[in-house]
């Protein structure tokens, strides 16, 4: 008897999103973080006449806008924390702390930060903390580089402030970046698998019959697993398409360049990718193209033209 073969390894790869994002500061955000360089510690009265820090630009009770300024104390109160054992990478501190919410002296409301303390037996609502600067500030929340166990009264109230400061930090680049394990799953492994070998492998549903391209490991139409593989294409039909005028971040592709939706022959779902060997404002619906692969790639590099006829639009409208 013939032992079964055992099921292809899943892959698995880490995977890092990034954005840094770029944003302008108003009047109020701009004082305040200008501020912090400075060791000032500033909030926004509003209307009713609370203090908020950090401070906002609009009164979120009657929405108006607010611009008046105050100082409040670089000490305050605990009003709430949670103990983090196990700090990650870009956190504040890289030994165990709590994250705490602090009211400062002369603030109505909390700041969220972390609180350097020796252990969660150190911490309790309504201690009292102090900012800790950090040795090298820019003109960021980073510029507290955290709050410290302090005991002392509380300071004086809050104190009006032009929040005028030389050379005011006017922007920011807020990096957000989540890293984890990425794993496509056993029917993309399959996939990607199949791709290495240079061919197109997807997924039919058995019940409505659609062959699923890249395949998803389940019929979004009619709820069942597909576990059927077909081998689709290699050659396919431009559904539709755009020109792209924009030069992504290393991608060496010269611009104008056309990226398509190709039904390949075979799949009841288009895939995308990009068209090469006819100039862009010769791209169509209905051409006729087939993958063209690098040398060592574990994926089609572009599609390019077959020299076929176009296909009629009846044979491809449903895949619009």
């Amino acid at each position: 008897m013939t032992p079964a073969a055992s099921p292809p390894e899943v892959l698995r790869a880490p995977l890092v999103v990034e954005f840094p994002f770029t944003r302008s500061l108003g009047p109020v955000q701009s004082a305040f973080l200008t501020g912090l360089r400075e060791r000032v510690v500033l909030g926004v009265r509003t209307t009713d006449g609370k203090v908020m820090v950090p401070p906002v630009e609009y009164d979120p009770v009657t929405a108006e806008e607010i611009r008046e300024l105050v100082e409040v104390g670089a000490t305050g109160t605990v009003t709430t924390w949670a103990w983090n054992g196990s700090p990650r990478t870009g956190q504040p501190l890289a030994t165990p702390f709590a994250w705490a919410l602090v009211r400062l002296d002369g603030a109505d409301t909390a700041i969220l930060h972390a609180l350097d303390a020796p252990g969660p037996e150190a911490v309790r609502t309504g201690m009292r903390v102090r900012v800790r600067w950090a040795e090298e500030r820019t003109g960021a929340i980073t510029d507290i580089a955290c709050f410290e166990p302090h005991e002392g009264p509380e300071s004086e109230g809050a104190t009006p402030h032009d929040g005028r400061f030389a050379g005011a930090v006017t922007g920011i680049v807020a990096a957000a970046r989540l890293d984890y394990t990425y794993s496509p799953g056993r029917s993309q492994t399959a996939y990607i698998n199949a791709l290495a070998e240079r061919r197109t492998v997807g997924e039919r549903c058995p019940s409505c019959h659609k062959v699923y391209v890249p395949p998803r490991g389940a019929c979004p139409t009619c709820g069942v697993a597909t576990t059927d593989h077909v081998e689709v294409g290699p050659a396919g039909t431009v559904t539709t398409y755009c020109i792209v005028n924009i030069k992504a971040k290393n991608l060496d592709i010269e611009v104008p360049y056309v990226y398509a939706h190709i039904a390949l022959d075979g799949a009841d779902l288009a895939l995308h990718g990009r068209i090469g060997g006819i100039p862009y404002d010769q791209v169509r619906m209905g051409l006729r193209v087939e993958p063209v692969w690098t040398e060592g790639g574990r994926h089609p590099d572009h599609y390019r033209p077959t020299g076929e006829p176009d296909a009629d639009y009846d044979a491809y409208k449903e895949l619009i």
